[in-house]
């Protein structure tokens, strides 16, 4: 099969490789749609120690069942399906306490930081454990069901720091993680989404998706704005989606005493932490680590178009041409949010 392999920190090269085999429990699926994360473009020049080449990165896919396992039920060749992006064991202390999320011996489709190698699903064909799938529903694409992994991000985040009605809500980054926090807010019954970002063109693709407020980053002192919003308490939660250093700090600066911050994004390993405001101000830091059973649920808002992600999409290409693409997001070119490859 053809498949679009990190080869070296920054190398990418479409070439025939050996197509998997499924296992017992697991199916083949041809896959259809493959979207670009954030975390694939940041791990392709290696400073991130979680794409070790070789690999076959991607994780964010849908496509159609090609060939079961001898041991796979309820599924059959030709289901469309989309998937779960971590492979989680079925029968450890976390997943019996409903965290299959943080199962023990957990991989990431094509993620390799070291203490295992799991390719992923920039290839024509991956194969993944039944327990994972889960069925496209009609009227929904392969490429928005492709999407439906950071929708699904967005929504265990709000599980972990839930909302109410008449608060006051922050999100920190408007890449794709941040517009389905927007939306995900928005049908949650969020008063007021802040959204703060450097790129005003993503940040205008947030107000037209549901955000109160946009502010530039380098323009805007968004703690100072949150609390001019709130009579001087500051937002109720913040959202941090992009994982570095200066806006955790600014998510953390931003919150009311007794506020959450749920720390998505991860770019950075290590963060310097400003711990006294966190104690004096009795915050609550509140990591969210990928999905944990919300697939159903954003499928569902998808199919409702209670959540658009069609509307970030900013190109369709050929699996052939995946390298430039990465080249083009890692230079950060004006307009582009969401790419998706297609075998």
């Amino acid at each position: 099969m053809k498949a679009l392999v990190l080869e070296a920190p920054g190398r990418l090269v479409y070439r025939d490789v050996p197509s998997p085999e499924p296992g017992a429990n697991e199916v083949l699926v041809a896959v259809r749609a493959c979207g670009i994360c954030g975390s694939d473009v940041h791990g392709l020049d290696g400073s991130t120690g979680r794409r070790i080449p070789p690999l076959i990165m991607g994780h964010e896919a849908a496509g159609v069942i090609a060939a079961t396992g001898a041991d796979v039920t309820h599924w059959k060749a030709g289901d469309r399906v989309t998937f779960d992006s971590t492979i989680y064991q079925l029968d450890d202390w976390f997943t019996r306490r409903g965290l299959p999320n943080l199962s023990d011996g957990r991989m990431v489709l094509g993620v390799a930081p070291g203490d295992y190698r799991r390719d992923g699903c920039f290839a024509e064909f991956v194969a993944v454990p039944q327990h994972i799938l889960y069925a496209i529903p009609d009227g929904v694409s392969f490429e928005q069901a492709a999407l439906v992994e950071p929708v699904a991000v967005a929504l265990h985040a709000l599980r972990l720091v839930p909302i109410e009605s008449g608060d006051v809500a922050l999100v920190m980054g408007a890449g794709m993680i941040g517009i389905c926090l927007v939306q995900a807010l928005r049908a949650a019954g969020c008063s007021c989404v802040v959204v703060a970002d450097l790129d005003p063109a993503r940040l205008e693709r947030a107000v037209a998706l549901g955000a109160s407020l946009p502010l530039r980053t380098d323009q805007a002192d968004v703690p100072a704005e949150l609390r001019r919003l709130t009579d001087g308490r500051g937002a109720d939660a913040a959202y941090e989606a992009v994982g570095i250093a200066a806006t955790v700090g600014i998510a953390i600066d931003s919150v009311r005493r007794g506020g959450a911050v749920a720390l998505v994004g991860n770019v950075s390993p290590t963060v310097e932490l400003p711990l006294q405001t966190v104690v004096t101000r009795q915050l609550r830091l509140q990591g969210s680590c990928a999905v944990c059973g919300e697939y159903p649920a954003a499928l569902d808002l998808i199919a409702r178009g209670a959540i658009d992600v069609a509307s970030l999409v900013s190109g369709v290409a050929p699996l052939a041409d995946g390298a430039a693409w990465f080249e083009r997001l890692a230079r950060r070119e004006p307009g582009l949010l969401k790419v998706l490859l297609t075998p």
